[in-house]
């Protein structure tokens, strides 16, 4: 039995190393906002010690915060060892806002702190506190890398770092003893063995394809025919935009909070669900923003939106990790009527749904474990040369009810998400006791007005919450989703249009 322990990364998890670089910072995070309360120190700060104890009495439940990468011989493929030089309080840092200590300089802090790359040679994360913030609060910002979790178990981790009752008790840290790590020639030699294995791994499969074959070639074929449809979207460039700009290692972060049960309203009021909702509040807000502050026309715009879709089975809830796959949705960006955008976008989601779209990307990552890291990276360029999709959207459903960091109660969590290639403004949303809140990275020099997008992005809401209210006093019910997508809304929709619109031009010129 061997003498020391380690644990490979999957291919999905591996992606996100692929896609680092000096610009592209490739962890998420989120900044929450507390009632200071019980944590409150008599000179007016917070008790940074206190936070970094009852941290430590946690870690137990994350093993992963205390382990680091390494890389294979030859392969150079990543691995998780325990960290035998852990320390906490590298891990646990403190600042603190300069008067006013207003929401304004918070933001400006976090997007100065999202800018600065995590040290690959360390465990992948680190939790800010930062005090001076006005009204008796103070914020964490917590900075983890996308290789260690996606959307769904960094929520996961926020309820076993919080808790659901206010309290005083930190428990004692439980002993911990970093395991041995392998040395080079292990690593080689276990990579050697593993690459003999995978023949006979593959052998296996073929034999549990063959003892279903009826279930297996339908799988077979709709894997087939989903990948297919990806990889096909992945090599069609959307339009291009204000919003896809090579981007550089300096970020701002904006928030705005929304409540959900307006959302609900307007779910129940026109169709489709808080998700469709969302997409369409975003439609709506990139259609105001392009018009005025960009002056772009965007009738005939193919814009998309890459929609992660958790693949998490409810067994896998708490592990580390990533289980995402995604959609990559066109927006009706053209559209002026905002009931029409959320009818639109419910149309599509609905056909998305009935062609299990997102079984695609889950094929092309679980083919990655096969062939390698050379898949993945000819993913990475896809992404980043060219321009599959205009912008990420991401919405992670969290708890219901109140969190607690001891006795502060958490007030607001609002996510961060990456940047990578062109791709120069990113959303996350994190739903959290009754609100939804969004958060929006964006590029430093590109956009120097970003909160003039979070404006579109509230002006969007209120002008769906207004067509839900006049729908709900005319008495009309939601009509339900249509299975059909209009051809209009989709790429090969647009195109047609367009050549339609080159056909009547030459018409018109011929008869002149």
């Amino acid at each position: 039995m061997a003498d020391y322990s380690y644990e490979r990364l999957r291919q999905s998890d591996n992606t996100f190393l692929v896609f680092e670089d000096p610009n592209a910072h490739m962890h998420v995070g989120a900044t929450l906002l507390f009632d200071a309360g019980p944590l409150l120190t008599p000179p007016g700060g917070v008790d940074v010690d206190r936070i970094r104890q009852y941290v430590e009495s946690r870690l137990h439940l994350i093993p992963r915060y205390r382990q680091r990468l390494e890389w294979t011989p030859l392969e150079n493929h990543p691995v998780w060892v325990d960290d035998d030089r852990f320390n906490l309080f590298y891990h646990v840092r403190h600042t603190r806002l300069p008067p006013p200590g207003d929401e304004r300089l918070l933001k400006r802090t976090v997007g100065r702190l999202m800018s600065q790359q995590l040290d690959l040679h360390k465990p992948l994360w680190e939790l800010w506190v930062i005090e001076g913030l006005e009204g008796n609060r103070f914020a964490v910002a917590i900075k983890t890398h996308h290789c260690m979790i996606d959307g769904v178990s960094g929520a996961d981790l926020l309820s076993t770092l919080l808790r659901p009752e206010p309290t005083q008790e930190i428990d004692p840290p439980h002993p911990w003893i970093p395991r041995p790590a392998p040395s080079r020639a292990e690593l080689l030699r276990d990579a050697a063995l593993r690459r003999l294995g995978m023949p006979l791994g593959l052998a296996r499969s073929v034999w549990r394809v063959m003892r279903d074959e009826d279930h297996a070639r339908h799988d077979w074929n709709e894997r087939m025919r989903a990948a297919g449809q990806m990889l096909r979207a992945g090599l069609q460039n959307a339009s291009n935009t204000p919003f896809n700009l090579p981007i550089g290692p300096y970020w701002r972060f904006d928030w705005t909070p929304m409540p959900i049960a307006a959302a609900r309203e307007v779910k129940c009021g026109l169709g489709g669900t808080v998700n469709d909702v969302v997409l369409a509040v975003v439609a709506g807000a990139v259609r105001h923003f392009l018009q005025e502050s960009r002056h772009v026309k965007v009738d005939d715009l193919d814009f998309r939106v890459m929609a992660p879709v958790s693949m998490r089975s409810g067994s896998e809830r708490g592990q580390m990790g990533n289980r995402v796959s995604a959609w990559s949705v066109p927006l009706p960006i053209g559209e002026r009527d905002p009931e029409q955008r959320l009818r639109l976008v419910t149309e599509t989601t609905c056909r998305f749904k009935d062609s299990r779209l997102a079984l695609g990307a889950e094929t092309f990552t679980e083919a990655s474990e096969w062939l390698g890291a050379g898949l993945l990276s000819f993913g990475a360029r896809i992404a980043q040369w060219g321009r599959p999709f205009n912008m990420v959207v991401t919405n992670v459903p969290g708890p219901p009810i109140p969190l607690y960091l001891l006795g502060a109660e958490m007030r607001e969590a609002y996510p961060m998400i990456p940047l990578f290639g062109n791709l120069a403004t990113g959303i996350a949303l994190f739903s959290y006791a009754g609100t939804l809140h969004w958060g929006v990275m964006a590029d430093w020099d590109h956009f120097p007005d970003l909160h003039a997008f979070l404006l579109c992005l509230q002006r969007s809401f209120a002008e769906l919450r207004e067509a839900a209210a006049r729908a709900g006093a005319s008495g009309r019910e939601a009509p339900p989703p249509s299975r059909r997508l209009p051809r209009s809304t989709t790429s090969r929709g647009v195109a047609a249009r367009r050549q339609a619109q080159r056909r009547r031009s030459r018409h018109v010129s011929a008869s002149g």
